[in-house]
């Protein structure tokens, strides 16, 4: 991985791709939210209504997943000091909190019609919730100290810290008696859900994972050239 440590040659591998993932990510958003509304059925109790769980159910495991991510590359810039790792963890922590709390927003558009209620202290809402919070406090954490070095060291910790509430996420179905329906598709024995509707749902957990990987590019561009201005600047400034 130290061969992409050199930010300019990020930079040039980073535009060479970025253009292939946002198409990509557009063709499978299409093809998936075509079979979501057309092709996939209703569902015999939910009705329509199913059709949430199409924005909803890859939305939570791009939460889980940028945050896995955001940890991992935490981790890394903590021990390796890799120069473009906690430039990716930066990046990654707006992208995995819109993704967390647009998993809370339609869980609640799905709840008030299947629970009668928007909202109840679930244990898979209450840690999803807590996800938005960690997110919410890294970001707070990244701007909090005068010191750059500071505020990434300490934002790094936390990310770390906090990765222990995924599998309190990921079981919290099993381990306690929640009203949340238990794992459908990634489990032991293979999805329990029609391929009528696991397509439309793996399509669109793509396609999320597409525009996870085309904001990522983004924002690390933004964030590597911005970081090279501040760098001229402060030279120009001694230099004066």
């Amino acid at each position: 991985m130290h061969r992409f440590a050199n930010p300019t040659r990020f930079l040039r591998i980073a535009a060479a791709v970025q253009p292939w993932v946002m198409w990509i990510t557009v063709a499978l958003f299409g093809a998936g939210l075509y079979m979501a509304l057309f092709t996939a059925p209703a569902d015999y109790q939910q009705g329509e209504s199913v059709r949430i769980m199409y924005v909803h159910v890859p939305a939570a495991w791009m939460g889980m997943f940028c945050y896995a991510a955001m940890a991992v590359a935490s981790a890394v810039a903590l021990i390796w000091k890799h120069p473009l790792a906690d430039v990716a963890a930066k990046a990654t922590a707006p992208v995995g909190a819109a993704f967390t709390f647009l998993s809370l927003a339609t869980g609640s558009l799905w709840g008030k019609p299947m629970w009668g209620t928007w909202w109840v202290w679930d244990a898979r809402l209450t840690s999803m919730l807590i996800l938005l919070f960690l997110y919410v406090g890294y970001m707070a954490l990244q701007g909090a100290f005068d010191d750059r070095a500071r505020g990434a060291k300490a934002s790094a910790i936390l990310a770390l810290v906090g990765a222990v509430n995924l599998p309190i996420i990921k079981f919290s179905v099993d381990w306690w008696n929640t009203l949340h329906q238990p794992a459908s598709v990634i489990k032991m024995g293979g999805p329990s859900i029609h391929a009528s509707m696991l397509w439309p749902l793996l399509l669109l957990a793509l396609a999320y994972k597409g525009y996870y990987i085309w904001v990522l590019l983004v924002r690390m561009r933004e964030e590597l050239t911005a970081n090279k201005v501040r760098i001229l600047r402060l030279k120009q400034v001694h230099g004066g």
